[in-house]
């Protein structure tokens, strides 16, 4: 392809797929057949799929498992997880059956506090600016009543409004810095339009103040929610006597629990290793995110930031031994929402959450951190004892057989083959070409 493509989200879903097909294939009609494979016979279901994003041409498929035996606050819930990567499924539920015999996971919403901002540029005298913002501040909560009415309703609405002087950062630059408590939704949209409320009567106030003369500039640049939500924490944790850690590959639970520690300790440390450490945790967080219809991008970056909070990329997790007790937790920013967007939409998104039970927006921040700490706890376990590639591997064979499109004689043999054999790509590969010799 050497020319831009004029007019394309005016083409019709067919006429997008053949344009598509004859531009990057040298057997367009191969490629036309994968598209359509993967739509859904039903075909309002898929002009459904067709709506949630532009230029649809097709669906990619993840998979969607779930992982029971989760015993959450006394209470057992099946936690669904789509995700494409192997063993994380697996992983979490041998982490939940292991707890479940332990006391379980306890959970603690610490807060729900949601945040979004103006940013603005000033060139006056900062503390006119400061006692203008005191005598207008009442307006932005006035003006926006038409749009804060039924989330008020809920117990939800606009916590306060700050002035905040950026100047440090970069010349002129202040904040409207305000809170926000969204109840079940994720409160994007409720946030994002009273944003751009307090924007214009900012600007206004602003143009009709003897306070603030004409030739001191006040421009707004923008209005934005934060996905940074580091008031929107949730805790997770597990905890029992060191002796209760032993199982078939912790004979030592003494020597484990120290190891444990020590890992955790050391992604708390350096960097290079929580990177990996905290992408574990999110393996559990990102699939239940994604299957209870939510913003796992917006989490990530929320999560990540968080991490870094001290000045320094740090672990999510934590673990200690006290008196002769091992504990494992973590605390994450999480802002979740249970109606509205997707949750409402997608058919597999609502039985997600029927799965669950039809959770609150914090009770889902619970069961998405309790996701994150028993992925880490299986990783971790893993580490410390026989070795990460073990189950991992074990778990990717399935890929490497499919990968081959082994028959199912061939699939047998090989599953039996290395029951008692390390796994590793080369060696299946080997296995089945001298196989099929």
């Amino acid at each position: 392809m050497n020319n831009a493509v004029a007019g394309f989200s005016k083409l019709s879903k067919k006429e997008k797929i053949n344009w598509i097909a004859n531009e990057y294939f040298s057997n367009p009609d191969e490629a036309q057949n994968i598209i359509r494979n993967y739509w859904n016979s039903d075909e309002k279901l898929q002009q459904l799929h067709d709506e949630f994003i532009e230029n649809t041409i097709t669906n990619l498929y993840i998979p969607l498992g779930v992982a029971p035996n989760f015993l959450i606050n006394g209470k057992y819930k099946t936690i669904p997880m789509a995700i494409e990567e192997s063993s994380v499924v697996a992983a979490a539920s041998k982490a939940a059956k292991y707890w479940s015999t332990r006391g379980g996971f306890k959970t603690t919403i610490i807060n729900t506090e949601k945040i979004g901002q103006v940013h603005f540029i000033y060139n006056g005298d900062a503390e006119k600016l400061k006692i203008f913002f005191d005598e207008v501040k009442s307006k932005f909560f006035s003006e926006t009543q038409n749009i804060t009415k039924n989330m008020q309703q809920r117990g939800g609405g606009i916590l306060d409004i700050k002035l905040k002087d950026k100047r440090s950062l970069l010349e002129n630059y202040y904040q409207l810095h305000a809170t926000f408590e969204t109840k079940d939704s994720m409160g994007a949209n409720f946030i994002n339009s009273c944003l751009e409320q307090f924007a214009s009567t900012l600007k206004e106030e602003a143009q009709n103040s003897d306070l603030l003369k004409n030739n001191e500039k006040l421009e707004v640049i923008m209005s934005i929610l934060s996905n940074y939500v580091p008031n929107c924490l949730v805790r997770a944790e597990v905890s029992c006597p060191i002796e209760d850690l032993a199982e078939k590959h912790i004979t030592n639970p003494q020597e484990f629990a120290e190891r444990f520690v020590q890992a955790v300790q050391i992604a708390e440390v350096e960097p290079f290793r929580a990177v990996t450490h905290n992408k574990g945790i999110m393996n559990g967080v990102d699939a239940v995110v994604l299957a209870t219809g939510n913003d796992f991008r917006a989490i990530e970056a929320g999560v990540h930031a968080y991490a870094s909070k001290n000045g320094q990329y740090a672990s999510l997790s934590h673990a200690k031994i006290e008196n002769g007790i091992f504990t494992f937790w973590l605390e994450i920013p999480l802002a979740l929402g249970t109606v509205g967007g997707l949750t409402s939409l997608h058919p597999l998104v609502k039985l997600c959450l029927d799965i669950l039970e039809k959770p609150s927006a914090p009770e889902l921040m619970e069961i998405v951190a309790v996701a994150g700490l028993a992925q880490n706890f299986a990783a971790l376990r893993s580490l410390t004892t026989t070795g990460i590639q073990e189950g991992h591997m074990k778990m990717h064979l399935n890929n490497i057989i499919n990968q081959f499109e082994a028959t199912e004689e061939e699939r047998h043999l090989i599953k039996m083959h290395f029951k008692k054999t390390a796994v590793s790509h080369s060696a299946v590969v080997d296995f089945i070409e001298n196989l099929r010799k």
